[in-house]
């Protein structure tokens, strides 16, 4: 099963993903400019050989529920999080009240 609702971190919406599968659960909160999921995300990966897409992601590991991945903070992120501010040990709403800034920014850019 997956459901999906909307998010708000002060005035940045998001939408949050919570996929149901056997013995696990994928966790996701984003937005245009990026994400932070649960533990099944591969960092790792995304810092090396997908680098050249500049992802912007974030990772919390032991939470099972969107309200614990909110709750939660930032055990790894890519390059491209580093950029807009985030770090490791963070609280992942920080983490997503930067990406949310960075998108009203570009949003308000492109006009």
């Amino acid at each position: 099963m997956v459901h999906l609702q909307p998010v708000w971190i002060d005035e940045y919406p998001f939408t949050a993903t919570h996929v149901a599968l056997p013995k696990t659960n994928l966790l996701a909160i984003s937005n245009s400019i990026g994400y932070a999921m649960c533990g099944a995300l591969d960092i790792a990966l995304l810092r090396t050989q997908l680098a050249s897409r500049g992802i912007v992601a974030v990772r919390a590991t032991g939470v099972k529920t969107i309200s614990e991945l909110l709750d939660g903070t930032v055990e790894s992120c890519t390059q491209e999080a580093e950029a807009l501010g985030i770090l490791c040990g963070m609280p992942i709403r920080e983490a997503l009240r930067l990406m949310g800034a960075a998108e009203q920014q570009q949003s308000t850019q492109n006009g």
